[in-house]
């Protein structure tokens, strides 16, 4: 089977480890798989403008795709290079629903905007698909399509970090769950040694975020992250992701308040396990058990943050213990060859 994704990547966000991983499973099946895009991508994908032989073409909508902008893609020849019964939209961003707006995050700013959305993917292909278990639309598909790949894990190794706390990612709706956590480390700052934030916006804004009509979504208060000496550093390319989380002692795993509010997946939601670290999640403790089992409930940062946290940097060994149960169930139920075949399963339906 000749598999096209539709995704326009970018060197450090979104989910081009996953692609990796679906290109990898695929060639070790006999499949064959392409990035739609012009060829000699800088990103070490197989990007090819070449339909010949699709078999199905498979449209990821992430914010770092510009998909909805039709950017240099050629809509004419992907759509008619499959019939529409082979194109499969995956939504990564939850645009496609009703306007939902949760703790200063949102879908759409109108109704307008979330019915174009959703006329438009019904254009594309009758299935549709988010990266969660309980999608709220009854003719969304629930696929998780985020890939945990034993091949990115690192020995739980926790003799020389460099950091008590680092974090990897963009500051896009981030601040409401990273100001709890800081919050929260306050009373135990000066256990912890070196705190880091890595991705765009933590140490300034970037231009493009300062238009009035998204500045709040990348709020950040930087004087508050330097009052108590947290490094703004900046980002790494998405091969680098898993070795600099592999940094610190603990990373928090944090969503944007959308994607807690639809309980959906995340890249970080298998990266960061496969990681020399331990994941402490501000989630709902039973979004945790349910993805990633009971004993990850004591991953949980839940209302005594600095005392979780003072108990992980102070036996690290005893939590590596329950991050190493998390990758023997993650290696069955998320590797790539799972979700090809998942994939295949819902082309071929």
């Amino acid at each position: 089977m000749k598999l096209v994704f539709v995704y326009w990547g970018f060197e450090n966000a979104g989910s081009m480890l996953d692609l990796k991983g679906y290109a990898r499973a695929a060639q070790a099946a006999g499949h064959q798989v392409s990035i739609y895009g012009p060829p000699g991508h800088v990103y070490a994908l197989d990007y090819s403008k070449d339909l010949a032989g699709a078999d199905a073409v498979v449209f990821v909508v992430e914010w770092t795709t510009q998909l909805q902008f039709g950017d240099r893609l050629d809509w004419v020849r992907l759509l008619s290079s499959v019939p529409r019964e082979r194109r499969v939209v995956i939504d990564c961003d939850g645009a496609y629903n009703d306007p939902i707006t949760f703790r200063g995050d949102y879908n759409h700013k109108t109704a307008e905007s979330s019915r174009a959305w959703i006329d438009f993917c019904d254009s594309l292909s009758d299935k549709i698909c988010q990266p969660t278990p309980t999608p709220l639309r009854p003719n969304v598909r629930p696929f998780l399509f985020h890939i945990y790949d034993p091949d990115w894990e690192t020995p739980l190794d926790f003799s020389a970090k460099e950091f008590g706390m680092i974090y990897v990612g963009h500051t896009k709706f981030r601040w409401h769950g990273m100001s709890q956590v800081l919050r929260g480390i306050e009373p135990i700052r000066g256990k912890l040694g070196r705190i880091g934030l890595v991705g765009e916006g933590w140490d300034a804004p970037l231009e493009w975020t300062q238009w009035k009509e998204i500045r709040d979504d990348y709020f950040v208060d930087r004087d508050y992250l330097k009052r108590i000496g947290v490094e703004a550093l900046a980002p790494v390319p998405y091969k680098e992701v898993i070795a600099t989380m592999s940094r610190g002692i603990f990373n928090p795993v944090i969503y944007r308040p959308l994607f807690e509010r639809l309980g959906f997946v995340t890249c970080r939601t298998f990266e960061t396990p496969a990681s020399s670290t331990i994941p402490l999640f501000l989630l709902e403790p039973d979004y945790v058990r349910s993805i990633y089992g009971d004993a990850a409930a004591e991953l949980v940062l839940g209302t005594a943050p600095h005392e979780k946290i003072d108990d992980v940097v102070s036996r690290p060994q005893h939590y590596a213990d329950i991050v190493l149960a998390i990758r023997d169930e993650f290696r069955q139920r998320h590797s790539p060859e799972a979700r090809l075949r998942e994939l295949i399963g819902i082309i071929e339906q």
